[in-house]
């Protein structure tokens, strides 16, 4: 089994970056453009991934996902507060986080996982949702909002 500094290493010889390590070239790329906004977004999330790694906790995409969310909620809440100067840049850096995360899956596809995991789970009611929204979440490999998945499943079992 390799070590997780073993496996960045891993992945650097397969030619392919680690997120941290695409952010920070990134982040270097846009301090040249003198594009402040996009290094500001950029050495935040860069931070709650160091952050992370240190803990030990959340994989990077995990703490994408996460950080994403954030700024969605607090882009609402500014547009609801009437700020919308503060909506705009919480909505760019959701944009700028949104490009190192894998593509969301498409309506049809995610029907597709529902409707199979509500057949492979045996789920038939509201009590069975957690079963087959836990099957979905796993199989979607981060690449749905639980929201969204939640919904869907709900739709399903009703």
């Amino acid at each position: 089994m390799l070590t997780p500094g073993a496996d960045r290493g891993q992945r650097r010889m397969e030619g392919e970056l680690a997120i941290a390590d695409q952010i920070k070239s990134d982040v270097a790329a846009a301090m040249k453009a003198g594009d402040r906004e996009r290094v500001g977004a950029l050495r935040l999330v860069l931070s709650e991934l160091q952050k992370a790694a240190k803990d030990g906790g959340d994989d990077e995409q995990a703490v994408l996902r996460r950080e994403r969310k954030r700024r969605r909620e607090s882009e609402e809440a500014y547009r609801d507060a009437g700020r919308p100067e503060l909506a705009a840049s919480e909505a760019y850096e959701a944009g700028v986080i949104d490009a190192y995360l894998p593509a969301e899956l498409s309506d049809e596809e995610l029907d597709a996982l529902v409707a199979r995991a509500v057949q492979e789970t045996g789920a038939e009611g509201p009590r069975d949702m957690g079963k087959a929204i836990k099957h979905v979440m796993a199989a979607a490999g981060g690449r749905a909002d639980g929201k969204r998945v939640s919904s869907k499943v709900k739709e399903a079992l009703s």
